[in-house]
């Protein structure tokens, strides 16, 4: 069966490495598995402007 280089060298890597796995998560988690808090988003969202219809033309 075919195994690519890239996924034969990563295969290999993370065998030699297997705390990698574990950053991965854990850098993971700090950014994108969190709560969101409900007000802090809504203050966001009220504090947004409308954009236009077409960005790069002002009507005058």
């Amino acid at each position: 069966m075919y195994e690519s280089d890239l996924t034969k060298f990563m295969r290999e890597f993370l065998e030699k490495n297997p705390e990698v796995v574990e950053k991965q998560k854990l850098a993971r988690a700090t950014w994108w598995d969190t709560k969101l808090d409900p007000q802090e988003r809504n203050e966001w969202e009220e504090s947004q402007l409308p954009q236009p219809s077409y960005q790069y033309y002002q009507n005058p």
